[in-house]
């Protein structure tokens, strides 16, 4: 950590005061002023000008840092500052940078790593159980006549007791259940099995000992069902009709079927087994090198995980706070799982960026222009919209040098 104090005085801090009053004012009201048309010096004289320093102070905080960044262009740094009033009335401001700089790496061996890359194989097994979870998706579903069997839908009415009175939650009407789903409690589904349409049953069971709710693990219940209609679930047969409404592209037969699902699920293994062996590569390479990972680094890094965990569960509808709550977490607590992760991923990007300076990897103009071409047409944005997206070119040519970097060391 380094600690670098920029001052900000003179003209440019009167002027932030005088910038912080003239949008403070509009929300002041002082006796024998109209709303926002009290003067600096009454506001200065009612409320003291002391009122003022945060805001400016909170404005002064990004200059001082560019100011910093312009007069320090040695400093390697690694994370971002932390941020402390040192001294702060109506001349000045002295405000002072906690700098964590990018530590020492030195690199072992990093190339010609002997690690080898498994194969992608595909099994029948795999292929035949993905044929069975794209038929299902088309199932159709008939009238029978007869009694209940597995894999056929019953449409039912239900309602459970237990000694003798009704529970919640233990009712349902016309409830298609597919028998062998294993949707019920153990016992349910089974003792539909043999019913007829129309058929009334009292099911003898017992709750799960694990089961969510209290009233009910491990309760002796009784189920009465009646069985309202029985369908039988028929898979479609390998004709026009089912290729047509796959709507897939070159699948016009089962043979081609089977050649798109087993090369699907080979691309996927094959992603798979790439990013293991990237992986596998990385942590030799940052085994073999010597690198003390700042704290500051480790914890941005937290952050930055937690922030993306956080996105995804508001995609999904759910706010971290509230999430975290169900866990009975507190927040720190939370983030404490992320530790591990977070340290792999900042010396795994030492460790490749020092590759890149070790191996004076360089980058021209015109390879950030086509890449960023290719980015552009791949995301379907416009190339100023993904530059600006991504925070400029030198991310773009920062990406670049990674790739190359691990080129080398995943030859």
């Amino acid at each position: 950590m380094k600690e670098i104090v920029i001052e900000v005085k003179g003209k440019e801090w009167e002027e932030l005061i005088h910038h912080c009053f003239e949008h403070k004012k509009d929300e002041i009201k002082v006796d024998g002023f109209r709303k926002g048309q009290v003067p600096f010096d009454v506001y200065v004289k009612k409320f003291g000008i002391e009122s003022l320093f945060m805001d400016a102070v909170d404005h002064a905080i990004p200059s001082a840092y560019e100011k910093l960044l312009k007069e320090n262009k040695d400093l390697k740094i690694a994370c971002r500052p932390t941020v402390d009033i040192k001294a702060v009335d109506k001349d000045h401001v002295e405000i002072s940078f906690g700098i964590t700089e990018k530590p020492a790496v030195k690199l072992g061996k990093y190339k010609d790593l002997k690690i080898k890359k498994e194969e992608a194989k595909v099994e029948k097994e795999e292929v035949e159980h993905e044929l069975s979870h794209i038929r299902e998706q088309f199932i159709e579903l008939k009238d029978k006549e007869g009694t209940v069997e597995n894999g056929d839908q019953a449409i039912i009415d239900f309602e459970g007791f237990k000694d003798g009175k009704a529970f919640d939650g233990g009712k349902g009407e016309n409830y298609p259940l597919v028998i062998g789903s294993n949707s019920f409690i153990p016992g349910f589904e089974e003792g539909l099995v043999g019913m007829k349409k129309g058929e009334t049953k009292d099911l003898d069971l017992t709750f799960p000992k694990n089961y969510h709710s209290e009233e009910l693990k491990g309760a002796k219940v009784v189920f009465k069902v009646t069985i309202k209609e029985i369908k039988e679930r028929v898979l479609p047969s390998y004709n026009e009709d089912f290729f047509k409404d796959l709507n897939m592209e070159g699948v016009t037969d089962e043979k081609s079927l089977r050649s798109e699902i087993e090369n699907h699920i080979k691309a996927h293994k094959e992603q798979e087994i790439e990013d293991k062996y990237f992986d596998e590569c990385l942590s030799k390479v940052a085994e073999n090198a010597k690198v003390e990972v700042p704290k500051e680094m480790i914890d941005e890094e937290i952050d930055r995980i937690t922030d993306d965990f956080a996105q995804r569960l508001q995609m999904q509808g759910m706010n971290i706070d509230t999430y975290i709550n169900m866990l009975g977490l507190t927040k720190d607590a939370f983030k404490e799982n992320f530790k591990g992760e977070a340290e792999k991923r900042v010396k795994y990007r030492l460790v490749i960026e020092e590759v890149v300076k070790a191996e004076n990897i360089k980058v021209e103009d015109k390879e950030v222009d086509d890449y960023t071409k290719d980015m552009a047409k791949k995301y379907q944005v416009s190339e100023d919209e993904l530059v600006k997206e991504l925070g400029g070119k030198d991310f773009l040519k920062y990406d670049l040098e990674v790739r190359k970097a691990l080129e080398i060391i995943t030859k």
